[in-house]
């Protein structure tokens, strides 16, 4: 058939992207080079430096539906492009986060290489956070 690719099977079909053995092998090598921060020590952080910045890094259906209140949102696919517009210094501390604490890990590597130099992730994202008990902000979203 003209026009047509290959079928060829894919043992990730169907799974969501995280769950990639190229993009475990990413996030792997991303956290040596990353500090990671767990939600208790990250709540303690929030509440000792008013200056820092959590920047959650998910999809945009994922910010609409539950968050942790006070952040910024800037979807991993537009980091690089959107980051030093909200955060334009870059000796401010930023917590990054995702559901998982995958895409967070990868975000922060990549703040690092842009010369962000006080950046964690948070361990666990927000999942560790919520089953920690710490406060999820489920209302509408900031405009």
């Amino acid at each position: 058939m003209v026009g047509r690719l290959p079928q060829r099977a894919n043992r990730f079909a169907g799974q969501p992207c995280w769950r990639g053995s190229f993009f475990q092998a990413l996030v792997k090598d991303a956290r040596t080079r990353v500090k990671e921060i767990g939600a208790a020590n990250f709540s303690v952080l929030r509440k000792e430096d008013p200056t820092l910045v959590l920047v959650d890094v998910r999809e945009d259906n994922e910010w609409n539906n539950r968050r942790i209140a006070g952040a910024i949102h800037v979807g991993r696919g537009v980091l690089e492009l959107n980051i030093e517009s909200k955060v334009p210094r870059k000796s401010t501390p930023i917590v990054v986060y995702c559901q998982g604490g995958g895409r967070s890990a990868v975000a922060a590597d990549v703040l690092g290489k842009m010369g962000y130099t006080n950046v964690s992730s948070l361990a666990g994202g927000l999942a560790a956070y919520a089953a920690a008990g710490l406060p999820v902000d489920s209302a509408s979203p900031p405009k």
